[in-house]
């Protein structure tokens, strides 16, 4: 099994967007250090807690301070972009350091309608994402009636990136690999993934069905600690679904205690000296941040070993790609080194 990292660059609480961009290539030196496959950068536009906005610019600052660890978009949310343009720009990266781009693509926008508009300067947010994947590739194999140097005649890998079967059929119908984006959007996971394997069609690019999975995962010596470390991670994914824009908070003491500030901070009314219970006013909030985060191994090497193995039992991946909202750097490197350790160990032929 394979193992790759996810990442937003995202800010850390009281952090610049320099600081988040310095710690993102520290981070890709590390992983590239423990053995990581591949090193990707999501696409989010209009969030002031995420640096990945101008991705490529982004890809091209983590390849400079590397030297063999794969590096890619995860992913180009094409309907945003030109395809002359995307193949102009990864022509040029895999030009530069060649056998090292990846290029995941996306039909999301990656934002709101409001900012999907102003990146596409239309009222039209359901582009034709196959035809657009068609145009852009033949950019690449040179057969279209434009021609866009230097990708012309460059071979650069493509992945299908999904949160929703119609990526799984659109994935299968063209051979391409399948990335799954159940670090935040497990639902269809399982459903999506055996629909991409049976429907799969060989193509010049694959012989066979090729599923990578996204995961999140907090490793530390401990389970204790780990859960210590995950309620950055929970915070995190509240703020998604409350809309706050904040920078990765440092961690509490309790998942429990994530929501009782929450509670404390927002939520809480009162009538009269009487307030409204507790599990009343988080449970819609919950059940979305439990649902988003299905998908997450955290514990000691043991535990997320078991977490894994059960994941595997039930989806049928080749590789797992990792995204980790960890607030202290150090620790959150030290997770990246023993999800390597755990995958060297147990899961590797």
């Amino acid at each position: 099994m394979k193992l790759s990292v996810l990442n937003l660059a995202p800010l850390r609480d009281g952090d610049s967007f320099k600081d988040a961009i310095d710690a993102m290539v520290r981070l890709a030196e590390k992983t590239e250090e423990f053995g990581y496959t591949r090193y990707w950068i999501a696409e989010h536009h209009n969030m002031k807690s995420i640096a990945s906005s101008a991705t490529q610019l982004l890809i091209q600052l983590t390849l400079s301070n590397t030297k063999n660890i794969r590096v890619g978009s995860g992913g180009v949310m094409l309907p945003n972009h030109s395809p002359y343009l995307v193949a102009e720009q990864y022509g040029t990266l895999e030009t530069l350091y060649p056998k090292r781009v990846d290029l995941g693509l996306g039909r999301a926008p990656g934002t709101d309608g409001q900012t999907a508009r102003a990146l596409r300067k239309t009222r039209d947010l359901n582009p034709n994402f196959e035809k657009d994947l068609s145009e852009l590739k033949g950019y690449f194999k040179d057969t279209n009636s434009v021609h866009a140097y230097p990708a012309a005649g460059i071979d650069i890998p493509f992945y299908i990136l999904g949160s929703s079967t119609d990526s799984a059929y659109l994935a299968a119908k063209l051979g391409l690999p399948y990335v799954f984006a159940s670090h935040f959007a497990p639902a269809m996971m399982e459903n999506a993934v055996a629909i991409y394997r049976h429907y799969f069609k060989p193509s010049e690019e694959l012989d066979e069905p090729y599923v990578i999975l996204g995961a999140n995962a907090i490793v530390a010596d401990t389970d204790e600690e780990a859960k210590k470390l995950s309620t950055t991670q929970l915070q995190s994914f509240l703020n998604i679904v409350t809309n706050e824009q904040k920078g990765l908070q440092p961690p509490v003491q309790s998942e429990e205690a994530v929501w009782k500030n929450y509670i404390a901070a927002v939520k809480v009314p009162h009538f009269g000296p009487i307030a409204f219970e507790h599990d009343e006013i988080i449970s819609h909030e919950r059940e979305v941040v439990e649902q988003m985060t299905k998908v997450s191994f955290i514990g000691s090497k043991e535990t997320v070993s078991r977490q894994i193995a059960d994941l595997k039992r039930r989806v049928d991946f080749d590789e797992l790609m990792i995204n980790s909202y960890i607030y202290d750097e150090k620790a959150q490197h030290y997770s990246y080194k023993l999800l390597a350790e755990v995958i060297k160990e147990k899961f590797q032929k």
